[in-house]
């Protein structure tokens, strides 16, 4: 039983007709199974479903109609609706929740034959950065299994980067798929927004929410994004779309390409360890031709505060059609409809869930929205400026994806401000919709992996990818795998 393939190998290997899809998803299922249980990546599989699925597309390979992707394992986030799925978001108020319906970039990637493994742990409702507000338990890094691996997509992360699966999708609100995909030590992208269809993902806060692809390299996901981008009529702020190969300039050297080195992400609270991770890729990006120039991001800092409001008032509104009414968990208690709500709601959700809908509802109500919702918005503008001031002067933007390697369990869950202080180098990128990627860097002092992150222009997605391809061609920090987790 061989699970360390890339999807490009897996998809080799089914083209060259070596092994079968049903093959290589029970030889998955059966390493979920036997490790799983260490690390908590995986919430739920379904192995007759999957296996439905591995023999349609081997019946689509044998008779020549399969895509690249066609037989390819790959493993969803609970965000996403599937339907005759639990679609929980990990959370208490959905999981009696199964799904009538599958979201369109999940549609798209069962259009492409792709066979689903199952669903992977995250963060309640994407409300996080080390996938401990799970209602299904912690999931724990396959690095170090003392040590979270992120959120909210740690799940996904972790079941990548433990080879449980070759790819998984995530979602990215403030940087919930670059964050995890740093502490564990894969790659992982967010596309520019509106590239990928919203339908049928749980609704954290619509103006920031977008999916995107995790594998082992930066090659896996242009194959991924290829098959998820297209135009939704569904999604209101789904983008017009036109076909394109976003792996098309994988090859291409990178002469004369110009790297952007914010300023405000190389000050005090980056860690020394980390720092010298990002200065190695920086080195190595100048030995292929590249140039660094400096570039300002000066409001960096604000961007915490602004995406907090703003993310935590569209999460009070998008929430609030949980009520005991319609669907989810519905309170066993209750002597009047005002007690249904408020159980039902008290019951069903966790305490970080309640914290965000709290704090969206204080800056939302009456006397409050102009001092914090519109002042939020103004800094949304300018955050958004800043970074087209810096692409007149680079083509892409590197930095670090978060200050520190993945802490410690337990070290963030008492103290919701660090937490939120440590997606100080993301959720700027949400703020103004720009596509990012992160991808391993090298090791901390500790051994945890370290993530740097490309930032590039909006619709720049085969840029970042081109430029994350030759790092991986020129570095092996995207091939180290941790040990097998019942060997710890």
């Amino acid at each position: 039983m061989n699970t360390t393939y890339t999807l490009k190998q897996c998809s080799d290997l089914l083209q060259a007709k070596k092994i079968s899809a049903t093959e290589l998803a029970q030889d998955y299922l059966q390493y979920i199974e036997a490790e799983n249980a260490a690390l908590n990546a995986f919430i739920l599989t379904q192995s007759d479903q999957t296996l439905a699925e591995a023999k349609a597309a081997d019946t689509r390979l044998a008779a020549g109609t399969g895509s690249l992707l066609t037989g390819v394992p790959i493993a969803y986030k609970d965000i996403f609706c599937q339907q005759g799925w639990r679609s929980a978001c990990a959370s208490n108020m959905l999981d009696s929740f199964v799904s009538p319906y599958t979201a369109t970039v999940v549609q798209n990637l069962l259009d492409a034959g792709m066979v689903t493994l199952g669903r992977t742990n995250m963060d309640e409702f994407a409300m996080g950065s080390t996938t401990e507000t799970s209602f299904y338990g912690v999931t724990r890094n396959p690095w170090q299994q003392t040590h979270v691996p992120g959120g909210s997509s740690g799940g996904s992360a972790a079941a990548v980067a433990a080879r449980l699966t070759p790819a998984a999708l995530g979602s990215d609100t403030g940087g919930s798929i670059r964050q995890p995909a740093s502490h564990c030590g894969i790659t992982g992208l967010k596309p520019t927004y509106g590239r990928v269809s919203r339908f049928g993902m749980v609704a954290y806060a619509s103006s920031f929410d977008q999916a995107g692809p995790m594998a082992q390299t930066a090659e896996d996901c242009a194959l991924l994004l290829n098959a998820m981008v297209s135009f939704d009529e569904r999604d209101s702020t789904s983008l017009a779309y036109q076909a394109e190969d976003f792996g098309r300039d994988l090859s291409q050297p990178l002469n004369g390409l110009k790297v952007g080195l914010p300023q405000e992400y190389f000050g005090d609270g980056l860690a020394p360890d980390v720092r010298i991770a990002i200065e190695q890729v920086i080195e190595l990006l100048k030995k292929q031709g590249a140039q660094v120039v400096d570039v300002h991001l000066p409001q960096t800092e604000l961007s915490i505060p602004a995406y907090y409001v703003l993310a935590s008032a569209e999460a009070s509104t998008n929430l609030s059609r949980y009520d005991g009414v319609r669907y989810g968990h519905r309170a066993a208690e209750f002597h009047n409809l005002d007690e249904m709500y408020s159980n039902s709601r008290a019951e069903g959700f966790g305490s970080e869930v309640k914290r965000r809908i709290m704090i969206g509802t204080y800056v939302l109500s009456h006397g409050y929205y102009d001092a914090y919702y519109l002042k939020a918005q103004k800094l949304r503008r300018l955050v958004a400026n800043d970074f087209q001031a810096a692409f007149q002067q680079c083509d892409v933007i590197l930095g670090p994806v978060a200050p520190t390697a993945a802490p410690e369990l337990g070290s963030h869950v008492t103290d919701p401000v660090q937490m939120y202080l440590s997606d100080i180098y993301t959720v700027s990128l949400n703020l103004a919709g720009l596509p990012g990627m992160s991808l391993p860097a090298g090791f901390a002092q500790n051994g945890l992996p370290v993530g740097v992150q490309l930032i590039g222009n909006y619709f720049s997605e085969h840029r970042l990818l081109n430029v994350a391809h030759q790092i991986q061609q020129n570095s092996d920090w995207h091939q180290a795998a941790p040990p097998v987790p019942d060997a710890r």
